[in-house]
């Protein structure tokens, strides 16, 4: 019989709410009630929607966002900013500039290193690098990284730190020059101007 780990079995616990409780909904701002009424009626009429086990955590968030004096100006930037920051961070990315000191780094094998903020990021000689600095699109409108025709790689060296990883997506020509060979070519090169700008590339 296997054995769930804690975590595991908190995910797959949802959150139980008693919608006919007679406190329920005091002593709410407005932001919290307008909330909890919402996620309510999604419960009732999704019972599996996945955040479902993240009720109380998204009702203590809106608590503190409604006790934060936003207006209705700054609303709208600082729930955005929230979100932004939240999906980051449940995706383990920083929200922050990597700074580039000694405790970001891990020697994973022959002296390169990898940063431990930001996985896509290695360090090879002395130089930092970033593996989706240039993502490529195609004609067909797929998205791969690699090298293109004319030796220009995906993965281009950093400048300088801090540094915030960027992605920028260059669109390419895609073509079978023999069967199962593909090569892609730059569709406009003037698109690796601000590539350029950020990273420290060569054209």
């Amino acid at each position: 019989m296997k054995i769930l780990s804690k975590e595991v079995k908190y995910f797959l616990t949802p959150t139980i709410i008693n919608l006919n409780h007679p406190e329920r909904g005091k002593n709410m701002n407005k932001t919290q009630s307008y909330a909890q009424r919402e996620l309510d009626i999604l419960i009732k009429t999704t019972p599996n929607t996945i955040i479902r086990h993240f009720t109380s955590e998204i009702l203590a968030l809106c608590e503190a966002f409604g006790n934060s004096g936003q207006s209705g100006g700054s609303a709208p930037y600082t729930a955005g900013a929230l979100a932004e920051a939240v999906k980051k961070l449940c995706l383990q990315q920083p929200i922050a500039p990597l700074t580039g000191e000694d405790s970001e780094w891990n020697d994973v094998s022959n002296d390169v290193f990898q940063n431990n903020r930001c996985s896509a990021v290695f360090k090879e000689k002395g130089r930092a690098y970033y593996l989706d600095a240039i993502i490529w699109k195609t004609q067909k409108g797929s998205t791969w990284n690699g090298t293109t025709k004319e030796g220009i790689k995906s993965r281009q060296f950093i400048k300088a730190f801090p540094f915030r990883p960027k992605t920028f997506f260059v669109d390419v020509i895609e073509k079978e020059v023999s069967k199962d060979n593909w090569e892609f070519e730059i569709k406009d090169k003037k698109q690796l101007k601000k590539v350029a700008e950020y990273y420290d590339m060569e054209i």
